[in-house]
This record gives structure tokens, sequence and C-alpha cells, in this order.
């Protein structure tokens, strides 16, 4: 079987930027005491919905992650404005600072 130059036999392909962003952004909300849910798009899920809705406290944020330099869809831009026109809290996370405001028990660490 063909393996690509870039990775060794058995090595597991990188894993996307944002995906990393969300793990981390997910891990420390969750460290925080959020109660985390990631969603999943696909057939039938609600155009625009964001990557993770956390709880806390009776709070809710909706939470979309993004690479420094991505952007949201029109559908994202449409989500967002129907959760604020609402009350609702959107955040855009492209680095687990984005999240800082919301965290309560734990502290920066750097």
């Amino acid at each position: 079987m063909f393996q690509p130059p870039f990775r060794q036999k058995g090595e597991r392909p990188a894993k996307n930027p944002e995906t990393i962003i969300q793990g981390q952004v997910r891990d420390a909300l969750r460290l925080d005491g959020w109660y985390v849910i990631r969603h999943q798009q696909g057939m039938g899920s609600h155009p625009g919905l964001s990557d993770l809705t956390a709880i806390k406290d009776g709070v809710t944020i909706y939470v979309e992650i993004k690479t420094p330099r991505g952007y949201q869809s029109d559908k994202q831009k449409k989500f967002q404005h129907d959760i604020e026109l609402h009350g609702g809290k959107y955040i855009i996370a492209r680095s687990v600072d984005d999240i800082q405001p919301y965290l309560t028990r734990t502290m920066k660490l750097f």
C-alpha cells in the first residue's frame, strides 16, 4: 500500500488546527466546570450551528471554533445573529484566550 512520503508507516495524519483549538477550548471549559456539548454538522443538523455549546450555572454559551485566519460562513453569521437577538451568548474562539472571560474557577496560567 502506498504511504505518503511525509508520514512514517503507522503514523497518524496531523490533526486539523481547528480540531486542536476545539480540544483546548473544550478542555478548558470542562476544567472550569462547564457542561460542554460538541456538535457534529451533517444532514439534518441546524444550519450554522456552533461547534460547541457550554452550560454552567444557568448560563449557556455557543462557541464557534476558528483558526486565526478562519472566517464564518453566512449560515454561521445568521446563527450568531439569531442567538444574540434572543439574548444568547455567542463566542468565536480562535484560541483558549477568547473564552478566558467566561472562566471563573481557573486562572490564566501563562
